[in-house]
């Protein structure tokens, strides 16, 4: 019922997107973007209000009693048996947008669902999205078998060896927050896992659970209660066994939910875990029949449970209007309760509107920050009058203008020219510079030449790309590109220390950019020429920030920060693209691959050892010379860990019968032939292709000198004979 007002007033609402962007206000781009984003909410909110009203009972009178009665087709979705809210969505609520072949997103929603029925032109903008359905299975199917190949490959080795590695390290679990929100809370991640450390009670100091305990659901839910933010876990990350893993480091069995048993094939599981849902993932698009799943953007933030505001790191200042801006990059807002414990923290973006001042108090569900998802802007710190510096019509900048609202823009483009910088100027009264802007290609200028400006004011505006569905179509393959560690297509430049920016001047068309340290040390970084810097002059950046727009690129997460924040980087990454199609799955399976990615090094400092400088050896390998170097009281050897993608490091494991069977086959017999190598038969790989049993389940080497007798019966075997034996005699 409430469904029809809500579609009227969004007609209304973008109506109102339109006459922006006539009178010239918003681009086109900006107004595609929000006329999508109101859209997507709109279908959200009708998808709510179709639950709700599903949720309720309805009352009967059976034989004169009030009886409560569950809507069945909510029960079949809820239960999980059949269909999903997805799919009652399109059948009750709206279908919503939908995605033309190419990706993008037509603007016009069908606003009917599949009980109303499609009017002509809505049947025909669904039809795309049926075609690509067929399409993407038939591709997809193969994609998804491979990486499950792969993955299977790598991890097979990956069997419970030992009770406990007696390792001290673990890793630290918190409840993982997105823009705010607990997208998986602290008990979900922690339970059916081994505890490192005590973990104590903060009010009365009672233990809710031993070290090397598992956490089981009772102590989750002491652990929710007494309010603990983190606990010290075991994990297959740390592991510090030789071959295989831990009962202690995996915890608990996801089928008996009981401990895991020796023996058991942990990598084999977790790659299936990780490779099955793929197949399920790339079929996803075609049930829903092409509806555009975008993830609407925010636009501002909210508190949760209100507190006392703190900021965290934020350079403000405030604007004519009397508005609080952001103009720092890694600043935070921190909520506290009265005795100044954090209960909530929310990265700012830079160029946010604060809506609340510091040491405000703060009510559940007030609006902290405003900003705009779609543009990054550059905004201007002081007061003074604007001067344009080589932004040339026809070579550094091209007048866009709009033939429907009649207005004209000035937009930055990309040109040969390298002694060409356009940047923007803000001149004192005296005439001096006193901030420079640098200009990427692609920026609308948003100020003229000789204007005066306020600090604070908006004088550039970068548009971000439209927006493009995130179906996992982006999903297998970004999981491929994680689990492979592929360098991303545009990746960002990180800083390796922390320090002050400064600019320098163009090299092989590059623009340079120095990070310099407190202590004067100074890095030096080449950025592509029109690239947009995050970051201007002066700002402070902390080691491992991004100084330009791209993706990460995990080797240098590795190079920069160190293993453990790589490997908590890519468990998270892999789970963001299953989460977005509502898989969920387990961490530690995400962790055994992992720990395959990490398990080699490469000698930086070959000491007394037999390895040569630069070499790549596995852990064990070089853990072993180390042992056997420093018990001759020899120098051991020195390496850094490199990350490898499952393909590379399934053909580098010490077993070549399984590297071989797996690809390049004449390379790597090749190889060993020459080198003389030996394979001991570890993995169940190895030993399947020999023909022997596998040494997983009771064929597990633990288990292989044991032998079953039975006492009992040949003492009775005994007896029966002395009584038989004089029946003989007669």
């Amino acid at each position: 019922q409430s469904k029809v007002p809500m579609v009227d007033k969004t007609h209304d609402e973008v109506l109102r997107v339109y006459k922006q962007y006539r009178d010239g206000l918003i681009t086109n781009g900006e107004r595609y973007n929000k006329v999508i984003d109101i859209w997507a909410h709109v279908t959200e909110r009708v998808s709510e209000e179709m639950f709700r009203e599903l949720e309720e009972e309805d009352e009967q009178l059976v034989a004169g009693e009030k009886d409560g009665d569950f809507n069945s087709i909510f029960i079949m979705a809820d239960s999980g048996a059949r269909g999903s809210a997805q799919q009652l969505r399109q059948l009750a609520g709206m279908r919503g947008l939908m995605a033309k072949p190419s990706g993008e997103i037509i603007e016009t929603p069908i606003t009917a669902n599949f009980r109303e029925g499609l009017s002509v032109i809505q049947y025909f903008i669904s039809t795309h999205g049926a075609r690509k359905g067929l399409a993407d299975t038939a591709l997809k199917t193969a994609n998804s078998g491979y990486l499950t190949r792969r993955l299977v490959d790598v991890a097979q080795d990956i069997i419970i060896q030992e009770d406990d590695c007696g390792t001290l390290r673990g890793v630290d679990l918190t409840s993982l927050v997105d823009a705010g929100e607990i997208i998986q809370p602290l008990g979900e991640r922690i339970l059916g896992r081994t505890a490192l450390e005590d973990v104590i009670d903060p009010f009365n100091g009672d233990v809710l659970v031993k070290a090397n305990e598992m956490i089981t659901e009772g102590i989750v839910e002491a652990i929710e209660n007494a309010g603990i933010e983190m606990v010290k876990i075991r994990s297959n990350l740390t592991c510090e066994s030789r071959q295989g893993l831990c009962i202690k480091c995996y915890g608990r069995n996801m089928a008996t939910l009981d401990w895991v048993e020796i023996g058991e094939p942990i990598g084999v599981i977790a790659a299936q875990s990780i490779g099955e849902p793929g197949t399920q993932l790339t079929m996803r698009t075609f049930h829903i029949g092409g509806t555009a799943s975008r993830v609407v953007e925010q636009t501002t933030l909210q508190t949760k449970k209100g507190g006392i505001v703190k900021y965290a790191g934020l350079r403000t200042l405030k604007n004519q209007r009397g508005e609080i801006i952001v103009m720092n990059r890694n600043g935070a807002i921190v909520i506290q309760d009265e005795t100044g414990r954090e209960k909530e923290k929310y990265a700012v973006v830079y160029a946010a509107h604060l809506k609340v001042a510091d040491g405000q108090e703060v009510q559940p569900g007030q609006t902290l920050i405003e900003w705009d998802p779609y543009t990054n802007s550059i905004l201007t710190e002081v007061a003074g009058t604007v001067a344009f510096g080589d932004v040339v019509e026809g070579l550094t900048m091209k007048e866009d203008f709009d033939e429907i609202t009649g207005l004209s823009t000035k937009v930055i483009v990309s040109h040969r020219d390298e002694k060409k910088q356009p940047r923007i100027s803000i001149k004192s009264e005296k005439g001096e510079t006193v901030r420079r802007y640098l200009l990427p290609a692609g920026a609308h200028i948003g100020v003229s030449e000789g204007e005066a400006v306020n600090a604070g004011d908006l004088v550039v505006k970068i548009p971000r790309e439209s927006a493009k569905t995130k179906d996992i179509t982006g999903g297998l393959p970004r999981v491929a590109e994680l689990f492979e560690a592929r360098k991303p297509h545009e990746q960002a430049t990180i800083t390796e220390i922390s320090g002050k920016v400064k600019f320098g001047g163009f090299v092989k068309g590059m623009r340079q950019v120095f990070v310099v340290s407190d202590s004067g040390d100074e890095c030096e970084y080449l950025i592509p020429r029109g690239k947009h810097i995050n970051v201007h002059e002066g700002d402070d950046v902390i080691a491992g920030e991004a100084l330009m727009d791209g993706a990460t690129n995990p080797h240098d997460i590795l190079r920069v920060l160190g293993e453990n924040e790589l490997q908590y980087y890519l468990v998270n990454e892999v789970q963001e693209v299953y989460r977005l199609q509502g898989v969920a799955i387990n961490d530690k399976h995400i962790e055994v691959i992992v720990r395959q990615m990490l398990r080699h090094l490469i000698i930086e400092d070959p000491g007394e050892t037999p390895f040569l400088l630069g070499e790549q050896v596995t852990k064990k390998v070089f853990n072993e010379a180390n042992q056997e170097a420093i018990k001759n009281k020899k120098k051991p050897a020195k390496g850094a860990p490199v990350l490898l993608g499952i393909t590379k490091s399934s053909l580098s494991t010490e077993s070549f019968i399984s590297a071989a069977s797996f690809q390049e086959t004449t390379r790597v017999l090749t190889e060993v032939s020459v080198s003389g190598k030996r394979d001991n038969l570890i993995g169940l790989k190895e030993n399947v292709i020999m023909g022997r049993l596998i040494p997983a389940g009771t064929g597990c080497r633990a288990y292989a000198g044991i032998r079953i007798e039975e006492p009992e019966i040949e003492e009775e075997e005994k007896k029966v004979e002395a009584e038989e034996t004089p029946l003989a005699v007669e």
